[in-house]
């Protein structure tokens, strides 16, 4: 991980590097419940805050986490929250798959050594929890179904939800009420979109 530290000390990179383990911190292995996958953080000022597809509270909700939004009060009838920070604290793990960027440089740490690490942290979910809700939007997610085992877990995929793909089936996907009714027939609690 040398390069993202060199990274770190000559460029603006986000989220801070208080920030960049965040979900792991808010949503430990024996509470997850739900995974949603997202690529890489938000890229602008102000906006990655250690959580797949969130914004700190305050800040415009970026095109894809407007379209989640819109989603999951439709299907749920969740709340309008930027933050995700909430959905964290109920077991719902907002995973990149790489951790960390550059100032408006979308993807500029790929293949920096975060997907080894994320790949492994998703098999080791899939391995030590008993019933999970893995939510895969986009060709890029949705490679990752071979570390999942979909013989105990509930694998959703659909479109990602980006302005150029929602329109193609993110959009009535209906991730998040299947993603309860799977959890309530196990016996363990919705989530409060």
């Amino acid at each position: 991980m040398g390069r993202v530290k060199e990274r770190y000390e000559n460029s603006v990179c986000y989220p801070s590097k208080a920030d960049v383990f965040r979900a792991f911190e808010l949503t430990q292995l024996r509470d997850i419940r739900v995974v949603i996958l997202g690529q890489d953080p938000y890229h602008g000022a102000g906006q990655a805050n250690g959580l797949a597809f969130s914004v700190h509270a305050g800040q415009k909700a970026p095109p894809s986490l407007r379209n989640i939004l819109k989603e999951v009060w439709d299907d749920a009838g969740g709340m309008p929250w930027v933050d995700l920070t909430r959905w964290a604290e109920q077991g719902v793990f907002l995973l990149n798959a790489v951790l960390t960027v550059e100032e408006k440089k979308p993807g500029s740490h790929s293949n920096f050594g975060w997907e080894a690490f994320t790949d492994e942290v998703i098999r080791t979910i899939s391995q030590q929890q008993p019933h999970v809700v893995f939510m895969l939007w986009g060709n890029y997610a949705q490679k990752k179904t071979t570390l999942i085992d979909s013989t105990k877990h509930l694998v959703l995929q659909a479109p990602h939800p980006s302005p150029l793909s929602a329109y193609q089936g993110f959009f009535g996907c209906k991730h998040f009420s299947q993603a309860n009714a799977f959890l309530e027939g196990r016996g363990l609690n919705a989530v409060k979109w």
